[in-house]
């Protein structure tokens, strides 16, 4: 309960389980399929669950957080010979040059006012040719769209930033979207591409993309690996999720007292059962 108590709402923590969760192992799920073999930097990392993730494919994974505490709960969380955490400011990292094949910066950018500095650390610690795997909100449909401003964030950018931002900085750049969604997924094996339905019981479209409130990107001096469209099963997070809901309902005051003054006619009825 103490940890629910101290969670801002913002970092992503283990006990946690709801749409930002799927969003986020998402997140990684895609940046686990390029580090077999590889040297990885996962910048501002957190509570350490994705690095750790990471750790699990890539030769070598070290994990930055700006924060010290963080870094020290991380570091005694998870143990893997090849996994590292380490203090860092994402606009001055603690690596030396071209010491990672892969650097994953994922909800970082919107927590920082120079980008430029980020980008241009990104580029020192890289090896040639290597490959930025980096995420952040669509200003324009995660904030203006919903009329809402986070506050933990400090400099959201539009797509078009977004991208003239990595162009800046790498020859080859593609962007993609993320959108959370409630849905069926009917898998043909032999088939290539996804259609995508949406609508209700008046009326249903194919091919009608809802907004994506955020932004993907690969970005490299190399040409850039395919990356195919995709989806993260999401049903033992949801599961989960119901399971804790009804562990903090039976916890309530309220609920307790239900309990205490039915117990005896649920007794009596048990009695009369048999």
């Amino acid at each position: 309960m103490s940890k629910i108590k101290d969670w801002t709402g913002e970092r992503l923590e283990t006990f946690v389980f709801n749409e930002t969760t799927i969003e986020h192992l998402h997140r990684y799920a895609i940046a686990m399929e390029f580090c077999s073999g590889k040297t990885v930097l996962d910048i501002a990392c957190g509570e350490g669950y994705g690095s750790n993730l990471l750790s699990a494919k890539a030769t070598h994974v070290t994990g930055m957080d700006a924060d010290a505490i963080t870094i020290e709960k991380a570091t005694a969380k998870y143990k893997r010979d090849n996994l590292y955490f380490v203090q860092s400011k994402a606009e001055k990292i603690a690596a030396a040059d071209t010491e990672f094949d892969i650097v994953v910066s994922l909800e970082t950018l919107e927590h920082l006012s120079d980008h430029t500095a980020m980008m241009k650390e990104i580029k020192r610690v890289m090896k040639p040719g290597g490959l930025l795997i980096i995420s952040t909100p669509d200003k324009k449909e995660y904030t203006d769209k919903r009329m809402y401003k986070n506050p933990f964030h400090i400099k959201e950018l539009y797509r078009n930033e977004f991208e003239e931002l990595l162009k800046s900085t790498f020859i080859h750049v593609q962007i993609f979207t993320q959108q959370m969604t409630h849905s069926s997924f009917i898998n043909v094996a032999e088939s290539e591409g996804i259609n995508i339905y949406s609508g209700d019981f008046t009326a249903i479209k194919r091919n009608h993309y809802a907004d994506s409130q955020f932004l993907i990107a690969l970005a490299s001096d190399n040409g850039l690996p395919i990356l195919s469209n995709s989806l993260f099963n999401g049903n033992s997070i949801v599961e989960q999720a119901l399971i804790e809901k009804e562990k903090m309902v039976m916890n309530t005051i309220t609920y307790r007292l239900g309990h205490f003054i039915l117990y005896p006619f649920k007794l009596i009825r048990d009695i009369l059962k048999k």
